[in-house]
C-alpha cells in the first residue's frame, strides 16, 4: 500500500498554527542438480578407464558453483522463445498450486493456465461478485490504490468476460465506465446526497509516478475497448477517453525518456510500473505498445545491473522496511526471479501480478544480454542520473525560472510536479493551492489536513504560503523526488549502492539513502529514526522507514561515507512518537550473516564470499531483540546513541579481492579513520569533517560542507549521463540506448520503441 499523507510533526513558533498545520501534512532459487547415484563398476581395463572418465565428469558436474552462464544471445537479441515459454509455464504451475477465489491474480492465473493446458480445467463462470466484493467496493468507494484493483479486474473482463457469470461481467464493465480517471473530471456522485450537494468524494492519489501511468493506462484501455459506451463521470464516449489516455501516456513516456524515473530504483513502485507497461505491451496499439516494451527493457536492465541473489539491493527513492529488509518481501522479488532465476528461495508463496503478466505475455521477451549482465561476477560501477532538479531551499524570487521544458504556472504542469512529490516546494505552492481549491481536493482524506491553510492568515495567499513553505522546506518536503545521482558497485555477489548528497539534513519519509547487499537477506543500511521503536514495520513508522534526516552520502567504489547532521532542531516534543530521535542506527541482521565481529569501532560481517565493514563515529551497542515482522531472533538493530549527528562509513569487499575474511578484517582494523565533530549552533549540528584511509579505495575525505575527494582529487557527485556503466552509457535525455556484453549488442530506442540486436 502506498504511504500517502502520513503525519509528522515539527514546530517553529514564529509561524504559529499555520506552520504547525503545514508541517503536520506531507502527502507524500538458485538450484544445483544433485550428483547422480554411482553405478556398479564393471571389471576390465577398458571398462574401468571409461568409468574413471565418467566419474571425473560427474565429479566436475557436482562441484558446487554459481548459476551456469546463459547461452549466447540469439540473432534477434532476445531470450530464445522455447525456454521463455517453459519459464512462463513454470510460473503458471507455481501460481496455480492453490486457488484463492477472492484474489483476482489467483483467478487470472488459473484461467490463463486452463487456456494453455487442456487437461487443466476451470470454469470462469463459477466466480461471482461475492468472490470479488472487496475489490469492487474499493473501486466504488474511490479509495486510494483502487486503480491497482481495477488493473486486475480490467484484465479479467477483457480476457474472459464472455465466460464470466453475467452479473460479474456486467459489474466489471460498470466499474470501468464509472471510474474517475483524472482529478480534473467532475466529482463522482455522492452515495448519500446531502442537501443540494450531490457530489461525492474521491480519495485516490492520481499523481505519483506509478499512479499516473496506471490511471492513464486504464483510461486508454477502457476507452479503447468500450469506444461507443458513455462513461459515467464525464459523459464522454469511450473513444474520447481512449484518445485522452493515449495523449497522457505519450507525455508520461516522453518524460521518462528525458528525465528517467522520479521514484528511482524503487523496490515497491517499479513493479507497479512494470504491470501497467506489460498491459500496454500486450493490449495497446502500436507504436504505444512498442514504447512500453522499450521502457520495460530499461527497468529490467536496472534490475540486472544491481541484483544480488534476487535482491534489488540499491538506494531507493521510495521504499518501506517490509521491502528493503530482505529480498523475500520485496515487491520486485518474483519479477526479478522470473527474469534472472537468482533468488535462492524461488518464487513467493502468492501470485505476483507482474510475474503473472510476464508469464502470460505473448509480445514481450527479455533481451538475452541482460541475463549475462545480471550474473556478471566482475567488479562494476553503474552511475545513474534521474529526476528533475528542484531545490526548495533556494531563496524565494518572483517568477522563478523552471527547468527547461517545464512550467511553474501552467495548470497542466501540476501532474508533472506532483509526480515528483513537489506539491509543497515553494516554487510549486501557487499551482498546488490553485488545484486544491479549484478541484476540491481538500475534501478527500489525503488533502484534508491542508484545508485549514486555505483559510489561515499567512497561508491563505500564495505569497504567504510560499514563505512558510520556504522556511519549513527541510521538513515539509519529505516526499520530494528531485534529481538523484546514484552509484552502485557490484562484484562477485556483493554490492554497495547509494544516492549522492541527496537532500542532506532534511526529512525523507520513504528515501533509502544507501545499502550494502551480500545476499538475499544479508543487507546493511543506516537511518536516523523519526520515532521510537514501536515494534512494527508499518508504512507510517519512521523507526526504519525513510530517515528523519537524510545523511550526506558520498560513495567511491566499494566505500560509502554517510554524514548525519540535521538541518533543523528537534521539535522538543516529549512524545517519542512525534519527534526525531537523538541517535542513529544500523540494520545489521546477524542471523543472516555467517560471521559478525566487533573490531574497535567497526562491525564486520561475512556472508559466503562477501564482506562488509561498518564504522560509527559514536560508540555502538546492540538493541534488545524484539518480536519483529521478519522473525529475526538474533540482534539486528545496531544503535549509536548520543546524538542525531553521526558518521557511518561502509566498506564492502569480496574473497576474490581480499582472500579470506581474516585478511579483510585485519585491513579494516588497521585503517586510519577520523571524524571531527564541529559542534552545534542553536541546537542544530554543524556536522563533521571525515578522513578515511580505505584499504580498498585510498584516502577519502568528506564533510558536511565540502567536496568528496579520493587521494586529493575531487570526485564529482553530479553526473552528466543518464547512465554510465561497463555495459551502457547514455547522455542525459537521449532516447537511444546501446547495451553491450562481450560480443553481444542490443539496441533500445525509447522514442520509437525499436528494440533488438544491434
Amino acid at each position: 500500500m502506498a504511504n500517502k499523507g502520513r503525519r509528522h510533526r515539527a514546530f517553529i513558533s514564529r509561524f504559529g498554527s499555520a506552520c504547525a498545520v503545514l508541517v503536520d501534512w506531507v502527502p507524500v532459487e538458485r538450484t544445483r542438480k544433485p550428483c547422480p547415484h554411482a553405478t556398479p563398476r564393471r571389471r576390465g581395463s577398458v571398462a574401468g578407464f571409461v568409468v574413471l572418465i565418467l566419474m571425473a565428469l560427474l565429479l566436475a558436474a557436482c562441484t558446487p558453483s554459481g548459476p551456469e552462464p546463459p547461452p549466447p544471445p540469439p540473432p534477434d537479441g532476445f531470450v530464445d522463445a522455447d525456454p521463455w515459454r517453459e519459464r512462463q509455464m513454470d510460473y503458471l504451475h507455481h501460481a496455480t498450486d492453490t486457488l484463492d477465489r477472492r484474489n483476482p491474480e489467483s483467478i487470472l492465473a488459473a484461467l490463463a493456465r486452463a487456456d494453455r493446458e487442456p487437461d487443466f480445467r476451470i470454469d470462469a463462470g463459477e466466480f461471482t461478485t461475492t468472490d470479488l466484493r472487496r475489490h469492487l467496493d474499493r473501486i466504488d468507494g474511490h479509495v486510494d490504490t483502487s486503480d491497482f484493483d481495477l488493473m486486475r479486474l480490467w484484465l479479467l473482463w477483457h480476457t474472459h468476460g464472455e465466460d464470466l457469470d453475467p452479473a460479474l461481467r456486467d459489474g466489471l464493465r460498470d466499474r470501468l465506465l464509472g471510474f474517475r480517471y483524472w482529478y480534473t473530471d467532475p466529482l463522482p456522485p455522492a452515495t448519500v446526497p446531502r442537501g443540494d450537494d450531490l457530489s461525492g468524494v474521491d480519495h485516490k492519489w492520481f499523481w505519483s509516478e506509478n499512479h499516473r501511468l496506471i490511471v492513464h493506462t486504464l483510461e486508454y484501455l477502457a476507452g479503447g475497448y468500450l469506444p461507443e459506451e458513455r462513461f459515467e463521470i464525464t459523459g464522454e464516449l469511450g473513444q474520447t477517453h481512449r484518445e485522452r489516455g493515449r495523449a497522457r501516456l505519450t507525455a508520461w513516456l516522453d518524460e521518462k525518456t528525458r528525465w528517467g524515473f522520479s521514484e528511482w530504483h524503487s523496490d515497491v513502485y517499479y513493479p507497479e510500473d512494470v504491470q501497467a507497461l506489460l498491459l500496454l505491451s500486450e493490449h495497446a496499439e502500436e507504436p504505444l505498445a512498442a514504447r512500453a516494451r522499450a521502457l520495460l527493457d530499461v527497468l529490467f536492465l536496472d534490475f540486472a545491473v544491481a541484483q544480488v541473489d534476487g535482491n534489488f539491493g540499491t538506494t531507493h527513492g521510495r521504499s518501506y522496511m517490509k521491502d528493503k529488509s530482505r529480498a523475500g518481501d520485496q515487491n520486485t522479488r518474483d519479477i526479478i526471479h522470473f527474469l534472472y532465476d537468482t533468488n535462492p528461495e524461488g518464487y513467493a508463496p502468492w501470485v505476483d501480478f507482474g510475474a503473472l503478466l510476464l508469464a502470460t505475455s505473448t509480445k514481450y521477451r527479455l533481451p538475452a544480454v541482460f541475463q549475462h549482465i545480471a550474473l556478471e561476477p566482475a567488479p562494476s560501477v553503474t552511475k545513474q542520473r534521474m529526476g528533475v532538479p528542484l531545490d526548495p531551499s533556494e531563496e524565494i524570487v518572483p517568477n522563478p525560472v523552471p527547468p527547461p521544458g517545464t512550467s511553474f504556472t501552467d495548470p497542466d504542469a501540476l501532474a508533472f510536479w506532483w509526480d515528483r512529490g513537489a506539491m509543497t516546494a515553494w516554487q510549486v505552492v501557487p499551482l498546488s493551492m490553485q488545484a486544491i481549491r479549484e478541484h476540491e481536493l481538500w475534501r478527500g482524506d489525503l488533502f484534508a489536513p491542508v484545508a485549514p491553510l486555505l483559510r489561515q492568515p499567512g497561508t491563505s495567499t500564495a505569497e504567504g504560503a510560499q514563505h512558510v513553505a520556504y522556511a519549513l522546506g527541510c521538513q515539509i518536503n519529505a516526499g520530494l523526488l528531485s534529481e538523484a545521482h546514484t552509484v552502485t558497485w557490484r562484484s562477485h555477489g556483493t554490492s554497495l549502492s547509494s544516492v549522492q548528497d541527496y537532500r542532506p539534513g532534511c526529512l525523507g519519509r520513504q528515501y533509502h539513502a544507501w545499502q550494502a547487499t551480500l545476499g538475499a537477506d544479508a543487507v546493511v543500511f543506516t537511518t536516523h529514526p523519526g520515532n521510537a521503536d514501536r515494534g512494527r514495520w508499518a508504512d507510517d513508522d519512521l523507526y526504519w522507514n525513510g530517515s528523519a534526516t537524510m545523511p550526506r552520502t558520498g560513495q567511491v567504489g566499494s566505500v560509502a561515507i554517510n554524514i548525519y547532521s540535521p538541518n533543523f532542531p528537534a521539535a522538543g516534543n516529549k512524545d517519542p512518537d512525534a519527534n526525531y530521535q537523538p541517535f542513529t542506527h544500523a540494520f545489521f541482521p546477524q542471523q543472516h550473516f555467517d560471521e559478525v565481529r566487533t573490531v574497535g569501532a567497526w562491525t564486520v560481517g561475512r556472508k559466503d564470499d562477501g564482506y562488509v565493514a561498518l564504522w560509527s563515529h559514536r560508540p555502538t551497542k546492540w538493541a534488545v531483540t524484539r518480536p519483529n515482522p521478519a522473525g529475526l531472533t538474533a540482534p539486528y538493530d545496531l544503535l549509536a546513541p548520543g546524538g542525531a549527528g553521526n558518521v557511518w562509513i561502509a566498506e564492502v569487499g569480496t574473497k576474490d579481492r581480499w582472500g579470506d575474511f581474516d585478511t579483510f578484517v585485519a585491513a579494516i582494523e588497521e585503517a586510519e579513520v577520523s571524524a571531527v565533530d564541529l559542534g552545534t549552533i542553536a541546537g542544530v549540528p554543524r556536522g563533521f569533517v571525515v578522513r578515511y584511509h580505505s584499504p580498498g579505495e585510498g584516502v577519502l575525505t568528506y564533510a558536511t560542507d565540502g567536496p568528496l575527494t579520493k587521494d586529493d582529487a575531487v570526485i564529482d557527485q553530479r553526473f552528466t549521463e543518464r547512465i554510465a556503466s561497463p555495459w551502457v552509457t547514455v547522455p542525459q535525455g537521449d532516447h537511444g540506448w546501446t547495451v553491450r556484453h562481450g560480443d553481444a549488442e542490443y539496441v533500445i530506442d525509447l522514442r520509437t520503441g525499436r528494440r533488438g540486436a544491434g
